[in-house]
């Protein structure tokens, strides 16, 4: 006899904006029984809400949701081999909790889902985590990967412009390993894309030879767009960034540096 297998959807949702569900997304939704999502705590409740509206909009009826309270990470550790160590420990407790999550909430047959921002296969640890989940061999099931308009994507649409420029490199990379050495990559036509820059790197670079496209909430209502010299628009981006993070007690933003053209006329359109 064969014992039906349960199944986990990690779908991803976009960047904010409902419309950049893919029609893959919505019939992966319409098929699911189960939702997880993750409970960041208060402060972000609005993206427990952005999820929940999708839901409504595009779930089956009968569906059940199932909160996973994400723990709490150490975040007071700026040098390299602490910080891996804070992620190890948190990453080992968040596979505790979906273990859990899918063993006693999902029952053999059913769908499961995860709601991704973005495209989980661009930058997302919910793939690993099942993998994680998976190889501990406690839970039996298996799953696929929805992909999603990543965020990088949607900030490059909505400031008209490209990814990436013919015969030039891209390079993706989250705030913490953003470093002047990296940024050097643009002295040959290369652009970096930056995610998660709490710490706002691009202020320590020379911004005089340097374009960047940057945007928080891309996709909302709150969206917040600035293009221009690096050297004419950070100080306008630190201040924009701090006031939003005040206002809504978390920020989502990202930016692309691209080297400017040796003649002004040829510059990237500003937003």
């Amino acid at each position: 006899m064969t014992v039906a297998r349960r199944h986990v959807l990690v779908i991803g949702m976009g960047a904010g904006d409902p419309e950049h569900l893919t029609l893959a997304a919505v019939a992966a939704l319409g098929r699911t029984d189960v939702f997880f999502v993750l409970d960041k705590g208060p402060e972000k409740d609005s993206l427990v809400r952005a999820r929940r509206d999708i839901l409504d909009r595009h779930a089956k009826a009968d569906h059940r949701l199932v909160g996973i309270r994400d723990p709490e990470r150490r975040r007071d550790v700026a040098d390299t081999p602490a910080y891996h160590a804070a992620v190890r420990v948190w990453r080992e407790r968040r596979t505790d909790a979906y273990e859990r999550a899918v063993r006693d909430e999902l029952a053999p047959g059913e769908c499961g889902a995860v709601l991704v921002w973005g495209d989980p296969a661009l930058y997302d640890g919910t793939i690993d985590i099942l993998d994680d989940v998976a190889a501990r061999g406690g839970v039996d099931f298996d799953y696929e990967v929805i992909p999603g308009i990543s965020s990088v994507s949607a900030l490059a649409a909505r400031h008209r412009t490209t990814l990436t420029q013919v015969g030039r490199p891209l390079h993706i990379t989250p705030g913490r390993y953003f470093t002047e050495e990296l940024a050097d990559l643009t002295g040959s036509g290369g652009d970096i894309a930056v995610m998660l820059d709490a710490h706002q790197a691009f202020t320590r670079l020379p911004g005089d030879d340097m374009w960047i496209y940057w945007g928080a909430y891309v996709g909302t209502p709150d969206e917040i767009l600035v293009s221009g010299r690096l050297s004419d628009v950070a100080d306008r981006i630190v201040a924009l960034r701090a006031e939003a993070r005040a206002r809504h007690g978390w920020i989502m933003d990202a930016y692309l540096l691209r080297p400017c053209r040796d003649d002004p006329a040829e510059e990237p359109p500003g937003t």
